[in-house]
C-alpha cells in the first residue's frame, strides 16, 4: 500500500459514502481489502486485464454521476483503485468564451491591418489611425485574421470534439487576445486553451485528445501556407551583410522550405517576401510545434505521457536542452518554472495503446520536427 496516501484503519470519519463506493467497485472489480481516510478511499483489487478498460470506464462513468472519480494504480505488486470526490469547480458562463473570441477577432483584424500596410507593429506607422481605415481592416481580416483564426479554431475544436467522444467533460475554447502594441512582432493572440472539467480517463483518451488539436491545426495550416507562398512576391535574396541593422528576420521550418521549393523552385539569388497569408500559415506551424513539445500540460506532454509513461519527463528535458541552445531559451524557462516537465498520469494508467496510435505517435514527432523553427524571429 502506498505510504503517501496515509490511510487509517477505517476508524476515522470520512466525507465519502463508503457503502456506495464498496457497491460500485465490487460490481466490477473483486477487492480483498480497502482503506479510507477523510477524503479518499483505496480498494485493493484483483484485476482481470482482458476486460479492465471496459470495466474501469463503466466505474468511472457511474462514479462521475455521483460526484466521484477513480484512479487505478499498480503499487508494490498490488492493483489499487483510489476513489476521490470530484472537486467542485465553478463553471465560467459561456459569455466569457464568446467575449474572448470577439476580442481575438478584433485584435487579429487590427494586426492584419498593420500587416496589410507593410509593417509588423503599430509604432512604425506614420499615422496609426490609418490602421482603422476600412480598406486596411477588410484586407487585414481577409488575408490574416481569417486564415489564422481558422487554424486556431479548428485546432481547439479538434480537442473539444475528441474530448466529447471519450466522454470527458470539457469547456469551450478560451481565446487569448493580445492588442498589436508589441514592438516588431505581433500576431494578435496568445492562442487558446480548453479546460477539462474532469481527469482524463485512460491512455487512449490522453493520446487522442492531445494529438487531435495539433493534427487538425496542422492540416488547416498547410493550404493556408501554400496559398501564402503561391501569392508571395518574389524578390532578390539580400546577403546577410547587406541587410540594414535592426531588420527583423523570420526563421523558416523544414516544411515551409520544402513547400517553397515545390511551388517556386527559386534559384539562390531569389526568395519570397512574407505576406499576411503566409505569415498566418507561418504562425500556425509555429504554434503547432510549440504545442507538440513533450512537456507538462502541452499537447505534446499528453501524447508522450500516453506512449512513454513516466519516461515522458526525460523527453521534456531533452526538448528543454535543445530549446536553451536555440531561439527558444525564454520559453524553456517558462516550461521549467511555470508549466513543469512531468505530466500527471490518466485515471487508468494501465491501458495498452494499439498500433494505430503508435503510428500516429511517429507522425506527431515528424510534424514537430518539420514545423520546428530553431530561431523563429531575430534581428541583424
Amino acid at each position: 500500500m502506498s505510504d503517501g496516501w496515509n490511510f487509517f484503519e477505517n476508524k476515522t470519519t470520512t466525507n465519502l459514502d463508503i457503502d456506495l463506493l464498496k457497491k460500485e467497485v465490487a460490481q466490477r472489480f473483486p477487492f480483498y481489502d480497502m482503506r479510507y481516510n477523510t477524503n479518499s478511499a483505496a480498494f485493493f483489487c484483483r484485476i482481470d486485464k482482458e476486460n479492465l478498460e471496459e470495466k474501469f470506464e463503466e466505474l468511472r462513468k457511474s462514479l462521475s454521476e455521483k460526484g466521484y472519480f477513480p484512479m487505478l494504480r499498480y503499487e508494490k505488486g498490488e492493483d489499487i483503485i483510489y476513489i476521490l470526490k470530484n472537486p467542485n469547480r465553478k463553471e465560467k458562463p459561456i459569455w466569457v468564451n464568446i467575449g474572448l473570441l470577439i476580442g481575438v477577432i478584433i485584435t487579429t483584424i487590427l494586426t492584419g491591418s498593420i500587416l496589410h500596410m507593410g509593417s509588423f507593429d503599430i509604432w512604425s506607422i506614420a499615422n496609426p489611425m490609418d490602421v482603422l481605415k476600412v480598406e486596411n481592416l477588410f484586407f487585414g481580416g481577409l488575408f490574416f485574421a481569417f486564415p489564422l483564426m481558422s487554424i486556431l479554431f479548428i485546432h481547439e475544436m479538434g480537442h473539444y470534439f475528441i474530448s466529447k467522444r471519450h466522454n470527458v467533460s470539457t469547456s469551450f475554447p478560451f481565446f487569448i487576445p493580445i492588442p498589436p502594441v508589441l514592438p516588431s512582432f505581433n500576431i494578435g493572440t496568445f492562442g487558446a486553451i480548453i479546460s477539462s472539467k474532469e481527469p482524463i480517463p485512460n491512455k487512449k483518451a490522453l493520446f487522442d485528445i492531445g494529438f487531435s488539436g495539433p493534427l487538425c491545426g496542422f492540416l488547416v495550416a498547410i493550404p493556408v501556407t501554400i496559398l501564402g507562398i503561391a501569392t508571395a512576391e518574389i524578390v532578390p535574396q539580400v546577403p546577410i551583410e547587406e541587410i540594414s541593422s535592426g531588420t527583423i528576420i523570420f526563421g523558416s521550418s523544414v516544411f515551409i522550405d520544402v513547400l517553397v521549393s515545390l511551388i517556386h523552385n527559386l534559384p539562390q539569388s531569389l526568395t519570397i517576401e512574407m505576406n499576411p497569408i503566409l505569415f498566418a500559415g507561418w504562425v500556425g506551424f509555429l504554434l503547432t510545434s510549440i504545442n507538440l513539445l513533450p512537456a507538462g500540460q502541452l499537447d505534446g506532454g499528453h501524447i508522450f505521457r500516453a506512449i512513454l509513461g513516466e519516461k515522458q519527463k526525460y523527453m521534456a528535458w531533452l526538448a528543454i536542452f535543445i530549446m536553451v541552445f536555440t531561439g527558444w531559451w525564454f520559453f524553456a524557462f517558462i516550461i521549467i518554472f511555470m508549466m513543469g516537465t512531468s505530466h500527471p498520469p490518466p485515471l487508468n494508467d494501465d491501458t495498452k495503446l494499439d498500433i494505430k496510435r503508435k503510428i500516429l505517435f511517429v507522425l506527431a514527432i515528424i510534424i514537430l520536427i518539420i514545423c520546428f523553427i530553431p530561431y523563429p524571429i531575430y534581428s541583424v
